[in-house]
């Protein structure tokens, strides 16, 4: 199998394992169980650890697609790709900044 197809076939696992954690946290943090919030807690960031290592990977490899974008504009390329890249980094930059919030239920945290 081509690199490129295992590199999109891990993507795809590991974007769900972050989402589906992600809510988990999200709904474990209006229980009374801090033990439970935690567990998911560090269960998201192992698997948003490895989403964002997965990502590296992918846009590595398509990286002549962001060079056409930077260069020549949008023009007939996927605006989806362009709007989901521009999420994928505001989630990053909110995640990576969560780590300096103690807790759960914080403000940036819901933005996240």
């Amino acid at each position: 199998m081509k690199r490129i197809f295992v590199i999109d076939w891990i993507l795809i696992v590991v974007s769900i394992v972050s989402a589906i954690s992600g809510f988990a946290l999200h709904i474990a943090g209006h229980g009374s169980s801090h033990e439970v919030w935690h567990n998911w807690a560090v269960f998201h960031v192992f698997g948003s650890l490895l989403f964002l290592v997965a990502i590296i990977f992918h846009v590595a490899v398509h990286s002549g697609w962001y060079k056409v974008i930077i260069k020549n504009g949008i023009g007939r390329r996927s605006k989806v790709t362009v709007v989901l890249s521009f999420v994928f980094l505001m989630l990053s930059v909110t995640g990576i900044m969560l780590f300096s919030v103690s807790g759960a239920n914080s403000p940036l945290g819901l933005w996240h």
